[in-house]
């Protein structure tokens, strides 16, 4: 399953959020089902992906420093490696046109904050499965 993690089939979640406390948060609801790494702005963004090859995406779409979420999801459709990765954005941006943006940039789903953890979680293992064939 994970070539890069022998022993384990969590899928590798890369997190890709600016907020601390929302960094956190996801961390430790999600470490249950996913081998988690994060990642606050474009800079670390490019790091992580050097690093290591990841199974899933969790995208905030305002980032400090000079790319959006939105940006990094067209980059990473844009890649030979991840056009069909799972990539869903999680966001305090609610209105339709945010959503739009999203779906456009190349979103697989649209997590509008605040969510209950157990609906981001449903949520995120749904778009796993569905695009890798994948149980988790």
């Amino acid at each position: 399953m994970n070539s890069s993690n022998p022993g384990t089939d969590k899928p590798k979640l890369l997190v890709i959020e600016d907020d601390y406390e929302n960094q956190k948060l996801i961390e430790t609801y999600l470490k249950r089902k996913f081998i988690i790494s994060v990642c606050d702005s474009e800079l670390t963004f490019y790091e992580k992906l050097k690093q290591d090859k990841y199974d899933i995406f969790l995208v905030d779409i305002s980032l400090r420093g000079k790319k959006d979420g939105l940006q990094l999801v067209k980059e990473l459709r844009e890649s030979s490696e991840y056009a069909n990765a799972p990539i869903i954005c999680i966001s305090a941006h609610v209105f339709p046109k945010d959503r739009q943006n999203a779906f456009n940039a190349g979103v697989d789903e649209f997590l509008p904050r605040p969510i209950r953890n157990e609906d981001m979680l449903a949520s995120i293992i749904e778009v796993f499965r569905n695009k890798t064939g994948r149980s988790i």
